[in-house]
């Protein structure tokens, strides 16, 4: 039920090891110039905690416990529906379950990037000097996640490119039983 209260809300579906995509989850309308048959906008949100500690008279900030949600968001993502709708609905499940599949990496290698480091900020008095860093951590993080949702796509793209947008069912189900283990 909470799940419903999310999509509603945020017209975002985060993935869950309980939750399947459906046909009626793709809102968006197919675009008939695209030789895909689907389409399926996968992103990753994310929350961190900024602390700081006083130096002198100057705040140092520094970023721990970043986490990422996979999200797939209906409104953006679709399926022609005159294809055969099963296997594209497995196959666009399989992205949603990759970008799941390389959260932890992706969320260590974040994390490395950030981790023992403090920063410097602006302002006059410390409490700018705490706002700053909310503003400068927002814009840091924004900037790692870049590469990161980056590197998701071209994932994406060897994907499709090894399963022929799961046509090829050897290699599609060699994926589907990587992607199960997450279900476990």
């Amino acid at each position: 039920m909470l799940l419903v209260i999310l999509m509603s809300q945020n017209n975002v579906i985060a993935w869950s090891r309980d939750y399947f995509l459906k046909l009626s989850d793709f809102k968006a309308d197919s675009n008939p110039a695209k030789f895909e048959d689907s389409h399926s906008t996968i992103k990753y949100s994310y929350i961190w905690t900024i602390n700081s500690e006083g130096i002198g008279n100057e705040i140092k900030f520094f970023i721990e416990n970043i986490v990422l949600t996979t999200e797939f968001y209906p409104m953006l993502s679709w399926i022609r529906h005159s294809q055969e709708v099963t296997s594209l609905l497995k196959h666009e499940q399989g992205h949603f379950d990759l970008a799941e599949l390389l959260k932890p990496k992706i969320t260590r290698h974040i994390e490395d990037a950030f981790f023992g480091k403090k920063f410097s900020t602006r302002g006059q008095n410390q409490e700018q000097q705490k706002q700053y860093a909310r503003e400068s951590s927002s814009l840091m993080i924004a900037n790692e996640m870049e590469k990161w949702e980056k590197y998701l796509f071209d994932e994406r793209q060897e994907y499709d490119g090894q399963t022929n947008y799961g046509q090829i069912l050897e290699k599609q189900q060699k994926f589907d039983d990587m992607f199960k283990k997450l279900r476990m």
